[in-house]
């Protein structure tokens, strides 16, 4: 049980702590000037959000697995897709639709536009750029939201047990 839990906490660490990461610091630090171009600021932050990604997936499954075998193994009416569960399981949706629906057509994007500061700001594909990345995060918002839920979740269930 002990080997459970903890995998359920090293899971939601790990993949709420990387956006916390991502968010307060990585991003707002090469965007704001550490760098000499956006470009190359993208260039960081592009990959980082792809492992970011694939971070958040692996301890989510991570996450999903254990805590329905903690359920099954410690109540005799467990409840497989509780709330928690739920939650985790609409965080891999989001983030599987950022990795693999969004993240595709500003890559596209991108390579079409160059650097993007050298176009007008009216630009289609700089104005559908700007759009996606504003869907791109409200879903990591919504994620990072979602997983403070799961965590708060997770410590109720600690206290109850």
């Amino acid at each position: 049980m002990t080997a459970l839990r903890t995998l359920m906490l090293l899971a939601l660490i790990v993949w709420i702590g990387g956006i916390i990461f991502f968010v307060a610091v990585l991003a707002p630090v090469v965007f704001s000037g550490v760098l000499p171009t956006r470009e190359l600021a993208g260039n960081v932050v592009n990959p980082s959000l792809t492992r970011l990604h694939w971070m958040g997936l692996i301890s989510g499954l991570i996450f999903l697995n254990c805590s329905i075998f903690y359920n099954l193994s410690k109540y005799v009416h467990p409840k497989i897709f509780a709330p928690m569960q739920i939650l985790v399981v609409l965080m891999l949706a989001l983030t599987a639709i950022s990795q693999f629906g969004i993240a595709p057509k500003m890559h596209v994007l991108r390579a079409e536009m160059g650097t993007i500061d050298n176009l007008p700001q009216d630009d289609p594909r700089r104005v559908e750029f700007n759009r996606l990345h504003e869907r791109s995060t409200q879903v990591e918002g919504t994620v990072l939201l979602m997983g403070l839920v799961v965590v708060v979740l997770t410590a109720r269930q600690a206290t109850r047990s």
